[in-house]
């Protein structure tokens, strides 16, 4: 028991050493597709209108951005992988009318790239420092997303060999530790 003072486990503040490495890895997913659905009313329950037939239909859906909403309407950008694209399209434009939204703009010119590793959730500054890389290099960020082990920065297609390599060379990556 720990409220004894017998033997046993010790159980100290180690997390420090368990997340050491920050940055491990960049990674691009060039199968990716952007559906927007635009001028979507913006009230309750609207938006789980939208993405509850994606689920029924099993399309799982990845980075999710709500745009600020203007004069009631809001547009709700949302990522597939393209395999589920034209079905999410299509679910997508059946809603619209029954929504009273404006429509759906797909773009298939986008690829997300990602930054992986333990630990960046502690680290002050990689997401700042990520951004900066991709800015400095002329490469727009369309959407983010983050968790605990990534980042995520939505792009243009034509940039994500360049933002792979950008990000690799900018945190480092491939050289040794030590």
């Amino acid at each position: 028991s720990s409220f004894s003072k017998e033997e046993g486990t010790i159980v100290t503040d180690e997390e420090h050493l368990l997340e050491k490495v920050i940055v491990a890895g960049v990674a691009a997913d060039k199968k990716t597709v952007k559906l927007t659905v635009r001028a979507l009313p913006d009230h309750p329950g609207v938006v789980a209108s939208v993405f509850e037939p994606l689920a029924e239909a099993n399309i799982s859906v990845d980075m999710i951005i709500q745009n600020v909403s203007k004069a009631g309407h809001t547009d709700l950008t949302f990522t597939v992988s393209r395999e589920d694209a034209d079905r999410a399209e299509s679910i997508a434009k059946e809603l619209v009318a029954s929504v009273d939204a404006e429509g759906v703009i797909r773009d298939d010119a986008v690829a997300k790239v990602s930054i992986v590793g333990v630990g960046m959730r502690n680290h002050a500054g990689i997401a700042a420092r990520m951004f900066r890389l991709l800015a400095d290099n002329g490469i727009n960020i369309q959407a983010i997303s983050t968790s605990e082990i990534k980042t995520s920065c939505l792009i243009a297609a034509d940039h994500a060999d360049s933002a792979v390599a950008v990000l690799h060379d900018g945190f480092e990556l491939g050289k040794p530790s030590g």
